[in-house]
């Protein structure tokens, strides 16, 4: 199992509507609104690094509002 955190931008005022919706899909364990750089901030996982990638492409970067992502896997060192 792959974790990761991605860090989302969002256009104005749409920090709330890209939390919401990204944390319906399959593989998203939490998403929350910050403040600072980023607008949201999600942790998901996925079976494999390829199965991350898809789910960061086809489907998170797809919510309407997104302007930039920021995808950080996880390691254990």
């Amino acid at each position: 199992m792959v974790q990761a955190y991605i860090l989302i931008q969002t256009e104005v005022g749409k920090a709330t509507a890209v939390a919401q919706a990204i944390s319906k899909i399959t593989g998203v364990l939490q998403a929350e609104d910050v403040t600072g750089p980023y607008d949201v901030i999600v942790r998901a996982e996925a079976d494999t690094v390829d199965d991350l990638g898809r789910l960061v492409v086809a489907r998170v970067q797809q919510v309407e509002g997104i302007t930039r992502t920021l995808t950080c896997p996880v390691v254990h060192l």
